[in-house]
């Protein structure tokens, strides 16, 4: 099957005229490629072998009409072998790696993280309907977070994940909680203790393994992705453990569709040893552990999520590019357009879960409106004092 073939039935042509067709500059390309499919559209665009106007929608339409056993097969290659055989020697999500992905993605430069996301460097999907901006919509997900943990004044809060503090600052700031962050990145520690000073929120550099105490609540963003399959139980297990009688859980994670989803791209340069959850393996790690509560799907909203990111990471390249060079500044691109295009062609999803230890007394409701973000709904609580 030709290059050509393959791509046709997405509507995309090489060196055709839509925003979304590929502009080949190396006919290395074509051999590449067709060797290992999965792994070498983003290896070949680093590279420089291609080009394409709008990647984003091209990554959408592939990702609908090639996401096929025939087509994205695995590449049975060194690298796929030596990721199998490290899988089963030290596991993904196994305290041994923990760190890894803290040192490799997280710890690769904050300047990064500052440049591309909101003021309070929030590292998750932003909540858009009825936002205008980013810095509005990340406020409003993390107002969404708050309202359904149902914080009050005086809780001890756990966040699994910590980032570099964006929702353990709000909460402190907005509901007059404590906050305990823990995150395997020095640099998020780092920078979130400077922009958390004066709060009563303690980040530390830390396994969620090794937290010990009683919490309130727990919420974990955007972390369960780097825990592996093998830890999943092991999570819950953790967070059950923490968690004080009448409290809640919310895990707000990316998620597939699918057992098969995949990307050796991804694996080898943005999250080494990450996997994404499906329903069933959220199911099996809270069966006899939780009851669920919610189930919230805003997975749409990463697209837009992902398009500020990469607006604002790119009107900052000139600036980046003194520290980073052209290789980095395609691998990016690619991460943050490929991500926000198959976000589009729903084949990933974003669901926030809302658990307790056993069941609440008259069923869950939710304090405000879905359709709206919660800052909206109703009028904005003032800042708590003591």
């Amino acid at each position: 099957m030709t290059v050509e073939n393959l791509f046709r039935p997405a509507g995309v042509e090489l060196g055709g005229a839509h925003s979304w067709d590929i502009q080949v500059h190396d006919e290395a390309f074509y051999r590449r490629f067709l060797r290992r499919p999965k792994l070498e559209l983003g290896e070949t665009y680093m590279d420089g072998l291609w080009d394409c106007e709008q990647l984003d929608e091209l990554m959408a339409r592939l990702y609908r009409t090639m996401n096929r056993p025939d087509v994205l097969r695995r590449e049975r290659d060194a690298l796929f072998y030596f990721n199998i055989l490290r899988a089963q020697l030290v596991p993904a999500g196994s305290h041994e790696r923990s760190f890894h992905i803290g040192e490799t993605h997280y710890d690769a430069g904050a300047d990064v993280y500052r440049a591309m996301m909101d003021r309070r460097i929030t590292c998750s999907c932003a909540y858009w309907p009825g936002s205008s901006d980013l810095e509005e919509a990340q406020e409003a997900k993390l107002e969404l977070v708050c309202r359904k943990l149902r914080l009050e004044p005086g809780m001890r809060v756990l966040d699994i994940g910590c980032g570099f503090g964006a929702f353990a600052k709000y909460a402190a700031e907005r509901y007059g909680v404590s906050v305990v962050g823990v995150t395997v990145s020095r640099e998020q520690v780092a920078l979130g203790r400077e922009l958390c000073r004066g709060l009563p929120v303690e980040l530390r550099y830390q396994d969620y393994r090794e937290v010990d105490g009683t919490f309130d609540a727990i919420a974990s963003m955007g972390m369960f992705e780097h825990v592996g399959q093998r830890f999943y139980r092991t999570w819950f297990e953790h967070a059950h453990r923490l968690l004080a009688p009448g409290g809640l859980v919310l895990l707000h994670t990316i998620g597939k569709n699918t057992r098969s989803f995949r990307s050796p791209w991804i694996l080898k340069y943005i999250y080494p040893g990450g996997n994404l959850p499906t329903l069933e393996d959220v199911g099996n790690g809270v069966d006899g552990l939780f009851v669920t509560e919610d189930v919230h799907n805003f997975g749409a909203d990463y697209d837009r999520t992902l398009m500020e990111w990469h607006g604002r990471f790119e009107a900052a390249w000139p600036e980046l590019s003194e520290r980073y060079d052209d290789r980095f500044h395609r691998m990016w691109r690619f991460y943050l357009l490929a991500c926000a295009g198959i976000f589009r062609a729903r084949g990933i999803q974003l669901w926030q879960f809302v658990l307790s230890k056993e069941g609440m007394a008259g069923g869950w409701t939710y304090p405000g409106n879905y359709s709206l973000p919660a800052h909206h709904a109703e009028p904005e609580p003032e800042p708590y004092t003591s």
